[in-house]
C-alpha cells in the first residue's frame, strides 16, 4: 500500500492494519505529518500540529502492539481534535486570540481516545467561538476545501473536515451545536453523524450552547464513525455491529420542506441529490414516501439557545476585547435574548420533539432532508458583512439541521454524489431518538451501493 492509499484508508482500516502488524503506527503518523507539511500551508486545516509528541506516541503504540498489551481498538491511529476541545498542555483557542492559558487536563473524550490507543495529531481550526458554518478568522486565517480552494470546508468543525478530506488524519473529532459536524462532512464529501444528546461525554464543558452541542467524529466511511463512537461513547449497543448489519426493509420519509419562518428555496442540484437518494433507497427495497415533518417554530427556539450561547461563550473569554467585530456583534445580539426566553425555548423542547417525531410515530424509521439549500459557500463570501446579513444568509444555507440539536436526536450527513462543479453533494438522514444504529446500518448500505470514500480531492492527491 503506497502512502496515499494509506492516508486515505480511514480510521477503521488503519486500525486493522496496525493491529495486524502490516503497518506500524510510526509509519502511519509519518505519512500524515508529511501530508500536513505539503498540503496544510494551502488548506489551513490545523491550528497546531503535535509532530514530535505524535512520533513518540506512535513508537509507544508500536511497542504496545509487539508486547500484546491488551486490546486497544484505535491503537496507533492518528486523529485530529477540534480546537474547542481540551488537549492537556495546549490552549483551547476557539479560533481566537481571546483565549486563556494552556489547559492542564484532557477533555474526557480525548482521554477516552488516548485510552483506545489513538494518537492525537493536532488541533484543527474553527471559526471564532465556533459561531459560523464556515471557517475563517482574523487570527488563524481561512480554512479551505481540498475539493476547491475557493470554497469553504464548512464549519464550525471546518478544520476537522478539511483534515480528513485531504488525508491528513484518519478521523477528526468535531462538535455540533446547529450542524457543525454535518456541515463540514457535507461540504467535504465525508460522513458525519451527530449523535443523540448525552451519547458522548462533554466534560469539562457543561451545557454547551444552552444544551444544543454534542461531540462526534467526521470520517471517510460509516465504519470509521462506528469504530470511533464505540471507543468514546457511554454504553449502549455496538455501533460497529450496527454498521456491519444490513437493515431490514425500512419506511423512509423524504422532505425538502424548509422549516418556518424561513422561506428560502432549495437549489436544483440539492433537490436532485435528495431525489437521487430517494431513488437509491427505493432500489435497495425500502418503502420511500414524501412526508413533511411538523417543524412548528423550533427554528426560533434554536436561535434563542444559539445566540444566548454565543453571549455566554464571549463573556467567558479571558480577553473579550480581542474578539473580532463580527463576534462581538453576535455576542451583543445574544445579550438581548433574556434568560427567561432561553428557559421558554428549552421548555418548548419536549413539545417540539413530540411534534417533529410524529413522522416516526406514524411508522417511519428514517427521514431524509437536504443538508444544504445551495452549494458550498465561497471563501470570503461574508467577509466584512455585519451580524444580521451573516446570520440571515448562513441560516438560509443550512435551515434543516438545527432543529435536531434542539430535539437532541441523531442525524447524519451522507455523501450524495457530486454537483456539476465537481464539489460533493450531501443529504441528511434523521433518526428516531436514541436510534443511531438504524442510521449507521442504512448509511452503510447506501455507501456499499454508492461508494464515496474512493474519491479524492484535486488539491490533496
Amino acid at each position: 500500500m503506497d502512502s496515499s492509499d494509506l492516508a486515505y484508508a480511514g480510521l477503521a482500516r488503519q486500525a486493522d492494519l496496525v493491529a495486524a502488524g502490516e503497518v506500524s503506527a510510526r509509519e502511519l503518523v509519518d505519512v500524515c505529518l508529511s501530508r500536513i507539511e505539503v498540503i496544510d500551508p494551502t488548506v489551513n486545516a490545523y491550528r497546531v500540529v503535535f509532530a514530535e509528541r505524535a512520533r513518540v506516541e506512535a513508537d509507544q503504540a508500536d511497542a504496545r502492539r509487539r508486547a500484546g498489551a491488551g486490546e486497544r481498538p484505535l491503537l496507533g491511529v492518528p486523529v485530529a481534535i477540534k480546537d474547542d476541545v481540551d488537549v492537556a498542555g495546549e490552549v483551547t483557542a476557539f479560533g481566537t486570540d481571546a483565549h486563556g492559558p494552556p489547559v492542564t487536563s484532557d477533555a474526557e473524550v480525548v482521554r477516552r481516545l488516548r485510552q483506545a490507543g489513538a494518537i492525537i495529531l493536532g488541533k484543527t481550526n474553527v471559526p471564532e467561538l465556533t459561531i459560523l458554518p464556515f471557517t475563517e478568522t482574523p487570527t488563524y486565517g481561512k480554512t479551505r476545501n481540498p475539493w476547491d480552494l475557493q470554497r469553504t470546508p464548512g464549519g464550525s468543525s471546518g478544520g476537522s473536515g478539511a483534515a480528513v478530506a485531504a488525508g491528513m488524519a484518519g478521523a477528526a473529532l468535531g462538535s455540533d451545536g446547529a450542524g457543525s459536524i454535518r456541515i463540514p462532512a457535507g461540504c467535504c464529501g465525508l460522513f458525519g453523524l451527530k449523535p443523540q444528546r448525552g451519547r458522548v461525554p462533554m466534560a469539562p464543558v457543561e451545557d454547551g450552547w444552552r444544551g444544543l452541542t454534542v461531540l462526534g467524529p467526521i470520517t471517510r466511511t460509516v465504519a470509521d464513525t462506528a469504530r470511533f463512537f464505540d471507543a468514546v461513547k457511554d454504553g449502549g449497543p455496538s455501533f460497529a455491529e450496527a454498521a456491519a448489519r444490513v437493515p431490514g426493509r425500512l419506511r423512509i420519509a423524504v422532505s425538502t420542506k424548509v422549516p418556518p419562518p424561513l422561506t428560502v428555496k432549495v437549489a436544483p442540484e440539492q433537490l436532485q441529490a435528495v431525489q437521487d437518494t430517494a431513488a437509491l433507497l427505493r432500489g435497495l427495497g425500502h418503502d420511500v414516501v414524501e412526508r413533511d415533518p411538523e417543524y412548528g417554530m423550533a427554528f426560533v427556539s434554536v436561535l434563542a439557545r444559539y445566540l444566548r450561547g454565543i453571549h455566554d461563550a464571549a463573556d467567558a473569554m479571558p480577553h473579550p476585547e480581542r474578539l473580532s467585530r463580527l463576534t462581538r456583534g453576535y455576542a451583543r445580539l445574544g445579550s438581548r435574548i433574556p434568560v427567561a426566553a432561553v428557559a421558554r425555548a428549552r421548555a418548548a423542547e419536549a413539545g417540539d420533539r413530540e411534534r417533529l417525531n410524529r413522522v416516526f410515530a406514524d411508522g417511519f424509521d428514517v427521514m431524509v432532508t437536504p443538508t444544504f439549500t445551495r452549494g458550498q459557500l465561497r471563501i470570503g463570501e461574508y467577509e466584512g458583512r455585519g451580524v444580521q446579513w451573516t446570520l440571515n444568509g448562513t441560516g438560509r444555507w443550512v435551515p434543516h439541521l438545527g432543529a435536531f440539536n434542539h430535539t437532541g436526536q441523531p442525524a447524519a450527513a451522507v455523501p450524495a454524489g457530486f454537483a456539476s462543479d465537481g464539489l460533493p453533494l450531501s443529504v441528511q438522514l434523521v433518526g428516531r431518538p436514541d436510534d443511531e444504529p438504524t442510521l449507521l446500518s442504512l448509511a452503510a448500505q447506501m455507501e456499499a451501493e454508492r461508494p464515496w470514500a474512493d474519491r479524492r480531492p484535486a488539491h490533496a492527491p
